[in-house]
């Protein structure tokens, strides 16, 4: 094991400016979403506020005045006493110590695949600002130690199956603060090695653990809240891209841009709406295809085309809510128990903020809102390929009828995408199971609605990527006439990299490029480079 902690630390800021001269984020200070996404995928440097640590010194020495005997203290939860049932357990001063690291080793029980790197980033700053906030009465080397990992690239290695969401995310989070130690596993520059030895080489010495900083490491929905942040961010984007890939299926189609004009979608002003509209008019702007059928006689479009703002909208009021709700959840103190320090004293209160149950239910939502945008999407991929629906289309959209197949089981996979989704939005959020012999007799199972709206969410983007494959085909088959301006430059943005169909061949490389384009947002891009900024 590294050498423990003396409870000295070089600065931060002096360990993240080894990177980018880019402005870091602090710790301490309100986080957003935005923030995360930097940190978690783009390691932006993070340093610790500096009011963030005179708090932390504050809350601490009323900590240390409880452990040390130095005043009557009654017991105080995870300072001079066991965890979960063994709460009314007195612990000595002369164990406490132990206390904290026992509980980082049996609390390591999670299971399943590790959680990938960009959520463990987003955990440990999350667990860091937490701490940070000054209601948890560590000392400020152990989130000096987690920001020290982050600069250098040092990321436990986290089950990502073993929490209930109750207390919080303990077992992942266990997994996470065993590497501070010296202890668990963490990858470090492609390898995944011993705790100790991964610290070792980026230069980080393991801290030695004072009271209550072991149960302040794992109290919290830092598990819950980065997958379920990351999740809810690229759902946000998908928004955008299901009108650009709807946009584009309108186009083929020869539908109606009618449906989406201000005054329709005004009449029922749902914000989602609203904006799904705006983007819908600003992709078909001088569509030389829509100038072609004007005067065709159809009264109305099927539902997948005429209902987008309707259908998009109400996933975006959803995902607005839950950012809400996750950006609350950002800048609130999850420990147990809590610090509140004064010139005249402090208090050290119990409570259970720690539960997930704000979050499982916004995440549950996330999933459905997600999921309902491929479930429409798929309808329009449907409409693409069925020659009875088609408006004049190709069958399968196949290159030579009968000896293509075409795009027939692109739709076939987004058909099982959206089954799969189906299956995974039962909500979490309405099941409970007891623990800790019954003292946790009420949990989230957050994590479960987190790690499931991740899935969700990628599978939704993959099935906006087969309807974006599948609609630029058909806007092949609409040439020469021109589709609208935003949805001419996504078209040819796709072009670019995934050429038109002239015959079967392994469409899975095209949907993964297009997958790609969404995740990096080059499709969009381009098509705000023909129109104003999209919502």
């Amino acid at each position: 094991m590294s050498s423990a902690h003396d409870g000295r630390y070089p600065t931060t800021t002096a360990l993240v400016y080894e990177r980018a001269m880019t402005p870091p984020i602090f710790v301490g200070a309100p986080l957003t979403l935005h923030d995360l996404v930097a940190v978690a995928r783009h390691r932006v440097p993070v340093a610790l506020d500096g009011d963030a640590r005179a708090r932390m010194v504050a809350a601490r020495s009323a900590i240390d005045a409880i452990a040390g005997g130095e005043i009557d203290a009654p017991r105080v939860y995870g300072v001079n006493t066991g965890f979960g049932a063994l709460a009314e357990t007195r612990i000595s001063p002369a164990d406490v110590r132990t206390l904290q690291h026992n509980l980082l080793r049996s609390h390591s029980c999670g299971v399943g695949a590790p959680l990938p790197t960009d959520a463990v980033r987003a955990m440990m700053l999350l667990r860091a600002h937490v701490l940070a906030l000054g209601h948890s009465g560590v000392r400020p080397c152990v989130v000096e130690t987690l920001l020290a990992m982050l600069a250098r690239g040092v990321h436990p290695v986290i089950p990502s199956q073993g929490s209930v969401g109750a207390s919080g995310d303990l077992a992942p989070l266990a997994h996470l603060a065993c590497v501070l130690i010296g202890e668990g596993e963490a990858e470090h520059e492609g390898a995944v090695l011993p705790g100790a030895e991964a610290l070792r080489r980026a230069g980080i010495l393991a801290l030695s653990l004072e009271a209550k900083e072991g149960l302040s490491l794992i109290n919290g929905t830092q598990l819950i809240l980065a997958v379920g942040g990351l999740a809810l961010h690229d759902a946000e984007s998908l928004a955008t891209h299901a009108d650009i890939a709807g946009a584009m299926s309108l186009e083929a189609l020869k539908g109606s841009g009618v449906p989406f004009e201000e005054r329709v979608v005004a009449a029922r002003p749902h914000p989602g709406a609203l904006a799904t509209a705006r983007n819908l008019r600003a992709l078909l702007v001088r569509s030389e295809i829509a100038e072609s059928h004007k005067h065709c006689g159809k009264v109305q479009d099927p539902y997948s085309l005429r209902c987008m703002p309707q259908v998009h909208g109400a996933s975006r009021d959803a995902f607005a809510w839950a950012r809400e709700v996750l950006s609350r959840e950002m800048n609130s103190v999850t420990d147990n128990p809590l610090v509140f320090a004064t010139e005249a004293g402090a208090d050290v209160v119990s409570g259970g903020n720690f539960h997930g149950q704000p979050l499982a239910l916004a995440l549950d939502l996330v999933a459905m809102a997600a999921a309902e945008l491929a479930n429409i999407s798929e309808r329009r991929v449907e409409q693409l390929v069925n020659p009875a629906l088609s408006s004049g289309l190709p069958p399968f959209l196949a290159p030579h009828t009968g000896l293509d197949s075409g795009f027939m089981i692109a739709q076939v996979t987004a058909a099982a995408l959206v089954t799969e989704n189906k299956v995974l939005c039962h909500p979490a959020s309405v099941d409970s199971i007891p623990s800790s012999a019954g003292r946790e007799d009420h949990v989230s199972m957050g994590a479960t609605s987190a790690t499931k709206a991740a899935r969700v969410v990628a599978n939704a983007r993959m099935g906006i990527a087969i309807e974006m494959l599948v609609a630029a085909q058909g806007l092949d088959v609409r040439a020469p006439l021109r589709a609208g301006a935003g949805v001419a430059a996504a078209h040819e943005a796709l072009r670019e990299r995934v050429p038109t169909l002239t015959g079967d061949r392994a469409l899975a490389p095209d949907m993964r490029v297009i997958e790609s384009m969404i995740c990096d947002g080059a499709v969009r891009a381009a098509a705000e480079r023909a129109v104003d900024a999209l919502d």
